[in-house]
């Protein structure tokens, strides 16, 4: 008798499953975000015997000889840094970022490359016909003329032609339109990505065929469908940008074939994404620093050492509450530094309005910036440019206190290979750099500094 059939609820968020519909969801707090699936129960679980298995046997970890990894070069070096050296034949990797970043060009690009070099590679398009793949195709740079573009979205259709078609790379874009005959529901539910997913990761496994999927992000700056989706791929990588600066940021959050938290920069120009061979001069274009409220940090992106430029504004509040707007950094940071300014250094931030911003569309995640940004809104209550050519590397604690960040000497060196012949550091640990370094205790020392 054939199995009677139930439905579950699941979240598209964290992929958290409810015997009944709710409005929020109970595990990650999210609205409106359970839907239906319909999954089959699940078997009956039986007594497993001592004796039964599967004849395999345990190994040595030091018997094991692993041949080196034979990786596909795209020539796109950027994109071939944030993976580790190339594509891993028989690897998943999922690229994520908003609607308009850059994810399909840039794979599209990337089967371009492949394609012209001999490796041969399917662009499956679920959300754009073969016209619109087209009409991209013409304005990148590269020849993707031989690139074959495969319109479907069923996945064991891909899959067959592709092991037809004898691909080495698999385009997927987007995972959130393939779907399976086996599940009901849409395209794009959370049963349907996991089940799309499960399935081409084991075509990658066993055919050898390196697979990259593109995938949607959810309100939350998250992959949507289940979060189970981003542990089962080999790689996630996310594209990071603001729609108003033509600087992109691949970030690899996740990969098992390298080294986590690298990151590329991209400029989006009319003919496609173009590496940036030199991230900390482009951030760096254009700077004044003859102006007061700038300041330039070196952020640690993985293991490349990266200068930005902080700009703060403080002025005359004309409401009663003042505003606190930050772009590119966390808001309540910026409101602890503040309250640490106030505290410790007597500055009057209560009636100003504080407008802080990090240019080239970066974001401040460590807070190795911390330093950057209190001489940047000291140099601008004060009305007088910070040093045009320093760096200012620290942390600040709640005390007043400037801690040292890792790796000092690495992005001192970075600051001294693009002329800065200063820099302003905790002083609290040892520094070996050939660049004068300025010893700071307390962010009373900045403020007299720069403040005079």
């Amino acid at each position: 008798m054939a199995s009677k059939r139930r439905s579950v609820y699941r979240c598209n968020e964290c992929g958290a499953e409810s015997p009944k519909w709710a409005g929020r969801c109970e595990s990650c707090g999210a609205w409106n975000t359970l839907v239906e699936e319909v999954a089959a129960p699940a078997p009956r679980r039986r007594g497993i015997r001592p004796d039964a298995g599967s004849g395999i046997e345990p190994v040595r970890l030091g018997a094991i000889s692993t041949p080196p990894i034979a990786r596909l070069h795209t020539a796109i070096d950027e994109l071939d840094f944030v993976l580790g050296g190339g594509i891993v034949p028989g690897s998943l990797t999922l690229i994520g970022g908003e609607p308009g970043i850059g994810k399909s060009t840039l794979l599209l690009q990337c089967a371009a490359q492949l394609q012209a070099a001999g490796v041969t590679t399917l662009y499956s398009s679920g959300e754009e016909s073969v016209d619109q793949v087209r009409l991209r195709a013409e304005r990148i740079r590269e020849d993707a003329s031989n690139v074959a573009v495969l319109p479907e979205v069923r996945v064991e259709a891909v899959i067959e032609r592709a092991a037809r078609y004898g691909a080495h790379v698999l385009i997927i874009d987007s995972i959130q339109t393939m779907y399976t005959d086996e599940l009901e529901g849409a395209p794009g539910n959370v049963g349907q990505v996991r089940e799309c997913a499960a399935r081409l990761m084991r075509f990658a496994k066993e055919r050898s065929i390196a697979v990259l999927l593109v995938g949607h992000v959810t309100r939350g700056g998250g992959i949507a469908g289940p979060k189970t989706l981003e542990h089962v791929v080999d790689t996630v990588l996310y594209f990071e940008g603001d729609g108003g600066h033509s600087f992109r940021i691949l970030r690899a959050v996740k990969n098992r074939f390298g080294s986590v938290d690298e990151v590329g920069v991209f400029e989006m120009t009319g003919t496609g994404l173009q590496g940036v061979a030199n991230p900390s001069a482009a951030f760096l274009s254009g700077r004044d620093g003859s102006i007061a409220g700038s300041s330039v940090t070196a952020l640690l992106e993985g293991t490349r050492p990266v200068l930005v430029e902080i700009q703060a504004l403080a002025a005359k509040s004309g409401y009663g509450t003042p505003q606190r707007v930050a772009t590119g950094m966390d808001q309540r940071r910026l409101a602890v530094l503040l309250a640490v300014l106030e505290r410790r250094a007597r500055l009057p931030f209560h009636g100003l309005d504080v407008f802080v911003n990090v240019t080239g569309g970066v974001r401040l995640v460590e807070p190795a910036s911390d330093l950057a940004v209190v001489a940047a809104l000291v140099s601008s209550v004060h009305d007088r440019a910070a040093p045009d050519a320093a760096v200012f590397l620290g942390e600040v604690g709640l005390g007043g206190e400037v801690r040292p960040v890792p790796a000092t000497e690495r992005r001192l060196a970075e600051a001294e290979r693009l002329g800065f012949t200063s820099a302003f550091v905790s002083g609290r640990g040892r520094v070996s750099s050939s660049i004068a370094t300025i010893r700071i205790q307390h962010v009373t020392d900045l403020v007299e500094r720069i403040g005079g």
